[in-house]
């Protein structure tokens, strides 16, 4: 039986993934279009990588009552239970009940927007998400009516190329991602030339809580960070790609199902819910 060297492939990936990025840091010096370009290469390669179940783009999340995040810049959401975003002047605008994950982009893991890091500029966009309204309603499985499940986690994070903060140790950076409490909690991150992380939590969901939005926050306010595992360099791409993986398929799974009548208020329409 013949064989393939699957970490000679990860390593080609990895490689190519990184000189993608780091072509386009140093050779687009408008802001704006080096912004653009290094979002537009992480939405591709997400885009090229994670199974078709799940849609990439930038967005702004909305939700039933009007609400709308900060812009993201790489948005993961679901296309099958949320059956509309809406596009306008550029823009998507995709409803709160669909979406994963958001990430922030940033060429450095270092740096500023006004007297804000980075990392507590990405806390408050993915905060911005979470603290949207969420609907959930029955669903037909097997035939059968199914009562509304509970809202899924939104995971949040932050993709940078590089890091120029000390490669000696970490603690900055788990200085910032610790300081980041309740609906700014970050889960996970890739920075390309440096490695991946992601965030161990204390803390768990009370099941008991049958208030959906009450049961998350709580979960956020109280969970505490146990530990951040830092991948090798080597395998920055690599290990991100698997660790996103698993939380979305494992983790979270299926999103609920979004109630389209909480929506279809806004035109004062009530949509018969029966056959």
């Amino acid at each position: 039986m013949n064989k393939i060297d699957l970490k000679q492939m990860f390593n080609g990936l990895q490689l190519q993934m990184t000189a993608q990025l780091n072509t386009n840091r140093e050779f687009i010096t408008h802001p704006g279009s080096k912004g653009d370009t290094l979002e537009n290469a992480w939405i591709e390669w997400l885009q090229k990588y994670l199974p078709n179940r799940y849609s990439i783009d930038k967005a702004i999340i909305i939700d039933h009552e009007g609400n709308t995040s900060h812009q993201i810049d790489v948005v993961i959401y679901d296309n099958w239970f949320t059956p509309f975003i809406f596009s306008q002047n550029g823009f998507h605008y995709i409803p709160a009940e669909g979406v994963y994950a958001v990430f922030e982009v940033k060429p450095d893991i270092q740096g500023n927007v006004g007297k804000q890091t980075y990392i507590e500029y990405a806390s408050e966009k993915i905060e911005s998400v979470r603290v949207l309204k969420r609907t959930s309603t029955n669903i037909i499985n097997a035939g059968q009516k199914q009562n509304p499940r509970g809202l899924t986690k939104i995971i949040g994070g932050i993709l940078t190329s590089t890091n120029s903060f000390t490669h000696n140790n970490n603690n900055t950076i788990e200085k910032y991602i610790k300081n980041q409490k309740g609906l700014k909690g970050i889960d996970i991150g890739c920075i390309a030339d440096y490695g991946s992380f992601y965030v161990d939590y204390n803390g768990e969901e009370n099941f008991d809580t049958k208030d959906f939005e009450k049961r998350l926050k709580d979960y956020y306010d109280k969970r505490s960070v146990k530990d951040i595992i830092f991948s090798d360099s080597e395998n920055s791409l690599v290990s991100f790609f698997l660790q996103l993986t698993r939380y979305l398929q494992q983790a979270i799974g299926t999103i609920p199902a979004i109630d389209l009548n909480a929506y279809s208020k806004a035109i004062d329409f009530e949509i018969d819910e029966e056959l």
